[in-house]
């Protein structure tokens, strides 16, 4: 089913983002056309705040914005239909919660030809998918293409997927207590930094497969011990307290039926071939 949206501008309420120091800053913040960062690169280190790889989407009115966030899955293709860039194709990368924007990744030149306000219109198929086999794991916003390129281990009573970073539950913030995953993300938070380099996170990057020890996304996000929830990473860091790189879940379980190993190329970039990987 087709849905769409328009480029959005980005918005600041505030000059000033407060920090979890207490420091005020002005950064570049979410939302737009973000030329320099793409899936594929460092999510974190980046002067700016929430800051979202490629085009980002959203809808005026609250329905038709509900319907782009919650159809589109990534993977899906989407195509712009107004505008200098008529007719180019981009991939959807993630789900941004609040803001409700869905993000695209376009070819560097494709960029540079589209401007705010711009109409793109995605393929949306994959919500509704289900695993036959494995009735108890929740599969949500991955369309069934990108999710069977996933490296992906099967036994009678368990499905393995490959994971580049494994986060312990404590690590998740905003976005926790949702009422659905079906739509939008939660937060890595990144405040402890010596934390984050204990966990070998120091290196996440956009588009990364993430595994989530202990938490149950399956009608919502909150903790239960043994469940396990699997997303994508797809914005960068946060300044704010509570807040970090935010992830779109794609596959969640109450019960040991789903797990992940590590697999260093487990990231959307790397499978897609898009981003910064868009060239080889």
């Amino acid at each position: 089913m087709s849905v769409y949206g328009e480029i959005s501008s980005p918005t600041i309420v505030s000059p000033y983002r407060v920090n979890s120091d207490g420091r005020a800053q002005v950064l570049p913040t979410l939302g737009g056309i973000t030329y320099n960062v793409k899936v594929g690169d460092s999510a974190l280190g980046w002067v700016g705040d929430h800051v979202e790889p490629g085009v980002s989407l959203k809808n005026k009115d609250r329905e038709e914005s509900n319907a782009l966030n919650i159809l589109s899955c990534i993977g899906n293709r989407a195509r712009v239909i107004s505008g200098e860039a008529k007719g180019e194709i981009g991939i959807v990368t993630g789900k941004h919660g609040g803001i409700e924007h869905v993000l695209i990744d376009f070819p560097e030149d494709v960029l540079y030809k589209l401007s705010i306000g711009d109409k793109i219109q995605i393929e949306s198929y994959g919500q509704g998918l289900e695993l036959l086999d494995f009735p108890k794991i929740k599969i949500m916003n991955i369309s069934p293409e990108l999710f069977m390129m996933l490296n992906i281990r099967e036994s009678w009573s368990k499905l393995e997927i490959g994971v580049r970073k494994i986060i312990p539950a404590e690590f998740m913030g905003s976005g926790i207590g949702s009422a659905s995953s079906y739509s939008g993300d939660y937060d890595i938070m990144t405040q402890d930094r010596e934390a984050l380099r204990g966990l070998g996170l120091e290196d996440l990057k956009l588009g990364d497969i993430v595994g989530i020890k202990d938490m149950d996304s399956r009608y919502g996000r909150g903790y239960r011990r043994g469940a396990r929830s699997i997303g994508v990473v797809i914005h960068c860091d946060c300044v704010q307290a509570g807040h970090g790189p935010g992830v779109t879940v794609i596959l969640s379980s109450s019960d040991n039926s789903l797990d992940f190993f590590i697999d260093e190329n487990a990231n959307i970039a790397q499978i897609l071939k898009i981003g910064r990987y868009r060239n080889g």
